[in-house]
């Protein structure tokens, strides 16, 4: 069963456009992980498995010092790997927000979060506060997602 499902994917990546510069899959039983966005020695920025989309945190440093501006730029980064990973804010399952001062950005932080967030969709989330990995850094949002769809139809693999 795995050579021919490997021989399958081999097929369609011969015959199929990439939509992406970096993808990577492997396969456990029948359990496909696909890994988008390689390009980092430390990780992916999209994994997709049984379903579900993981993202990895995305920050805007390059955003400004103002934490709407960062959280937007932020949740901009994380609509486009929705977007390409095939899902979307709506099929949204869990978001873990990191903060550099939650005393001081968590109101403003949520008032551009409550503006993004599909209403009829919420997922459930954690805000802490935590230290950044750069100075600059005020706001870093994982989200996971459903795929709303095959998990593997229209991938291109």
């Amino acid at each position: 069963m795995l050579v021919r499902a490997a021989r399958r994917v081999a097929v369609a990546s011969a015959a199929a456009p990439r939509r992406c510069t970096a993808r990577r899959t492997s396969t456990v039983g029948d359990n496909r992980v696909v890994r988008l966005q390689t390009e980092d020695p430390r990780m992916s920025k999209i994994v997709i498995h049984n379903g579900v989309v993981y993202t990895s945190g995305q920050t805007a440093g390059d955003a400004g010092d103002c934490i709407r501006l960062q959280t937007q730029a932020t949740l901009d980064k994380v609509d486009a790997l929705l977007k390409e990973a095939g899902t979307s804010k709506s099929h949204a399952l869990s978001a873990t927000i990191w903060l550099k001062d939650i005393n001081r950005d968590f109101k403003a932080m949520n008032e551009v979060w409550n503006a993004w967030v599909d209403p009829e969709n919420k997922p459930v989330r954690a805000t802490v506060e935590a230290a950044m990995a750069r100075e600059i850094l005020l706001v870093e949002i994982q989200v996971t997602a459903a795929l709303d769809k095959s998990p593997f139809e229209d991938l291109n693999y």
